[in-house]
């Protein structure tokens, strides 16, 4: 009987994910009689490895009679948005040269999700934020992609600065560990 409460609860702690999010809004597109309005809910979080870079993203939300037993699947449509929230940037490059996974929420009970993707470009101190959903058996196209550069803002002078030994400025950003050479991957 224990293991029949069980497996219910550890499905919901998989679709409900483990992101360090913020929720910031929703706005309701359609009306239920049962359950929750659909509708758009917007989020923020901050990349784990990139001080002072804050993401937002928007995404489709069914709600519903199904919604409330967790059996409903949500759009592909989402929008990523990515900006800079302090004086500086500062990142390990070698830490982020690989692609990473920095967002993921489930879109349905078990078989669809939602990711955010870091890539990072670094011959122009860029990175790019794309998100996308899959599925276990065929993905959307439906994607979003959102830019921030080192060079979008100037680095505060005037604001007291941490030890910059070992660290390389570029533009807004403060890296350490530099790639040697960026143009070879």
């Amino acid at each position: 009987m224990n293991k029949l409460l069980l497996l219910p609860a550890v499905f919901l702690l998989a679709a409900c994910g483990g992101n360090e999010t913020d929720k910031i809004g929703r706005a309701s597109t359609v009306f239920n009689m049962l359950g929750k309005n659909d509708r758009i809910e917007v989020e923020g979080f901050d990349d784990p490895d990139v001080q002072g870079i804050t993401c937002y993203i928007s995404y489709a939300k069914k709600g519903g009679l199904k919604e409330t037993v967790n059996l409903e699947e949500d759009a592909s449509d989402a929008s990523v948005s990515c900006t800079q929230t302090a004086p500086s940037v500062s990142f390990d490059e070698t830490a982020v040269r690989k692609p990473k996974e920095v967002f993921k929420r489930s879109a349905s009970f078990a078989f669809k999700s939602q990711q955010i993707i870091r890539y990072y470009d670094p011959k122009r101190k860029t990175f790019a934020y794309l998100v996308y959903s899959d599925k276990i058996v065929q993905g959307s196209p439906k994607n979003s992609l959102s830019v921030v550069s080192c060079f979008g803002s100037n680095l505060q002078t005037d604001m007291p600065q941490a030890d910059t030994s070992g660290k390389i400025i570029s533009g807004a950003c403060m890296i350490s560990n530099p790639i040697e050479n960026p143009d070879k991957r």
